[in-house]
């Protein structure tokens, strides 16, 4: 469906979410997919169509603008992928016959069957402009009785973003045991809640690296300390130093590739690798709205999404600045060879199973928004 046709009061919540991220002034993996969310039901609440495929055209529409707006923003474009998913669900559930929705949790047959709209002949339908009244009336009537069960779904995906931490973390306590010694790198909201709860059974020993230039590990530090772990704050410079003394390594994600690999905070690649070459684990905690339809087609170490460089090297430096190129990048990649788990709200995963997840929570007509 045209962006023209949508909702004026929609088109507004869209151009402010684009604007937002266009300016990076949202930031943070679960705050852009909970905002995203929020948006689409907007949207959805507002829309007015009488075919399904008008319904996701809109969604698609909508989502390629908030792609467009911050490509590295990944979770942006898989919330839009698990809201068209839910769509075609329903849906489908219904095309399948009064047999097999009985047996959904919530389906649309009580709206559906009660009047389905007229199907349409020939290869076009006519725009809701152009219809006659009784064309307009009975595709508001399917978008009626269509939309309360789709903002169910749709719920739902805001119900699983606003408990994936705790959701996470439930099993925490299987995969760290007493005195062991944990690393980790930067803050991670996710990582912190997984490290907190575990500590309700199990008591070990933090080891935080700060993460320059950035230094956002002094407030996991501070915020693992303050919950009564046992917690100290390194350098980057040590991770390698101190890694045989290391029992297990826990990082967050930024993004989950389909290859099993992941876009994580710079650092990420350099404790994984020393890991490795220590036979550590490495574990990574995330939700599975991370988990994106993407290939690593960057770059070999990162996700060419950079910082200011004067974190790094500032401008005052005089002749040195201009002898060099300065690079602060936001992400490392880290390959699946150096992943031993992925710990989900929906499981334990390895990496080579991430492609089979990401096949069960998209569609494939969804990959390209």
């Amino acid at each position: 469906m045209a962006a023209e046709s949508m909702h004026p009061e929609s088109q507004r919540h869209v151009d402010n979410l684009v604007s937002r991220l266009r300016r990076r002034q949202l930031v943070g993996s679960r705050q852009t997919a909970l905002e995203t969310v929020l948006v689409l039901r907007q949207v959805i609440s507002k829309a007015r169509f009488s075919h399904i495929d008008e319904l996701i055209g809109m969604v698609k529409g909508v989502g390629r603008r908030l792609v467009n707006a911050q490509p590295k923003e990944h979770t942006v474009g898989n919330t839009v992928r698990k809201v068209l998913h839910h769509i075609r669900e329903e849906y489908n559930a219904v095309a399948k016959g009064p047999d097999n929705t009985a047996k959904t949790a919530f389906s649309i047959a009580n709206f559906v069957l009660l009047g389905q709209p007229k199907k349409q002949t020939g290869t076009s339908r006519s725009s809701l402009a152009g219809s006659t009244p009784h064309e307009a009336k009975e595709s508001d009537g399917f978008a009626q009785g269509l939309r309360p069960v789709l903002m169910e779904a749709i719920q739902d995906v805001l119900d699983e973003l606003e408990t994936v931490y705790d959701n996470v973390s439930k099993n925490a306590k299987d995969h760290l045991h007493s005195d062991e010694i944990i690393l980790t790198i930067g803050m991670s909201k996710t990582v912190e809640a997984f490290l907190k709860s575990a500590t309700h059974q199990r008591q070990f020993t933090a080891i935080v690296a700060e993460t320059g230039p950035s230094y956002c590990g002094h407030e996991m530090a501070r915020s693992l300390s303050s919950a009564g772990i046992s917690t100290f704050l390194v350098p980057d410079s040590s991770i390698y130093a101190i890694m045989s003394r290391v029992n297990k390594v826990i990082l967050g994600a930024h993004a989950i590739l389909a290859n099993g690999g992941m876009y994580a905070i710079t650092g990420s690649l350099l404790a994984a690798t020393a890991a490795h070459t220590h036979s550590t684990p490495v574990v990574v905690c995330a939700g599975q709205f991370k988990l994106t339809p993407l290939w690593n087609l960057y770059h070999e170490h990162g996700a060419l999404d950079f910082a200011d460089p004067r974190s790094v090297l500032g401008f005052e430096e005089g002749n040195l600045v201009d002898k060099v190129d300065v690079v602060n990048p936001n992400y490392d990649y880290v390959g699946p060879e150096l992943v031993d788990v992925y710990i989900t709200n929906d499981g334990d995963h390895p990496p080579s199973s991430v492609y089979r997840l990401i096949k069960e929570t998209y569609d494939d007509e969804d990959h390209e928004l």
